[in-house]
């Protein structure tokens, strides 16, 4: 993801900071043999370029950035990047498909930065009520966290029409949260909406690409930043990685929120369980 994440950023990072992304993503695995001075003299920068450039990236300093991204490296499965082709068989498949999938909630669990999730734990666990906005694929994600949430014992619901979520976003009041998600982060309808939402108070938690006009809202912004397939053979493997983020979350609420709470929902979940055994008798 670190990778995915430099990309992500091109457009957004000063000129001699560019010259350093660039000379790291043309040989990662060049750079993660040599030091800082090496690095400088490939991109022709100065090494407190080269600085910057890391800290720019979210890293302490260029020992920071050089271990995540042979991390990164290391663990990155053989067939990750090969794109699908229309000749594949169903095993050429399994192992694309599968390996960029995996390879991704890997980046996922080096780089998502557990200070970010307790912080969003912190803003879910006081909410009065919690929505969760998005749309397109997106939305799919926000309905999956609004099944997981509502068993929070908070009132939770998810908006993936724009004229709906704007009209919800402006009744929201100071106590409330809004988690918006998009793999883009440059919708409108979104960042008006995660706009009017902070107008009134609300806090807002995003998930989406770094850089991004939605990021810029947030009360508090967790990272994803990962690179869009434009093969329309290749699933988009970012709606896996959001999923999970999702549920990073569900699981920190229900602990955060004591003993008394997971009694709740382990009695949800047997009134679920009953309800399927009724119904399944009464079809048989």
């Amino acid at each position: 993801m670190l990778l995915d994440s430099i990309r992500t950023q091109l457009d957004s990072l000063s000129k001699s900071e560019r010259k350093v992304a660039l000379a790291v993503l043309a040989a990662p695995n060049v750079i993660v043999s040599q030091n800082i001075t090496a690095l400088a003299k490939s991109a022709q920068v100065s090494e407190p370029t080269v600085v910057r450039f890391c800290r720019t990236l979210g890293y302490d300093g260029w020992h920071e950035f050089k271990l995540k991204l042979a991390q990164g490296l290391a663990l990155a499965l053989p067939g990750a990047n090969e794109q699908p082709a229309p000749d594949d068989l169903a095993s050429d498949l399994v192992n694309k498909i599968c390996s960029r999938s995996i390879n991704t909630l890997l980046d996922l669990r080096n780089n998502l930065k557990p200070e970010l999730v307790q912080k969003a734990l912190d803003i879910l666990s006081r909410a009065n009520k919690i929505e969760f906005y998005g749309q397109g694929s997106s939305g799919f994600v926000a309905a999956d966290a609004q099944h997981k949430f509502f068993r929070s014992g908070v009132p939770t619901v998810a908006y993936t029409d724009p004229a709906i979520h704007s009209i919800a976003a402006a009744l929201l009041r100071e106590g409330d949260a809004v988690v918006a998600i998009s793999q883009r982060g440059n919708n409108p309808a979104l960042t008006r909406s995660a706009k009017l939402a902070r107008r009134g108070g609300a806090d807002v938690i995003v998930l989406a690409p770094s850089g991004t006009p939605l990021a810029e809202i947030a009360t508090l912004f967790i990272p994803i930043d990962l690179v869009f397939a434009i093969d329309p053979y290749t699933p988009i493997s970012a709606r896996l990685a959001y999923l999970v983020v999702i549920d990073v979350l569900a699981v920190g609420l229900a602990l955060q929120r004591g003993p008394e709470f997971r009694k709740k929902m382990q009695n949800a979940q047997k009134a679920l369980q009953e309800f399927d055994m009724q119904f399944d008798s009464f079809i048989g």
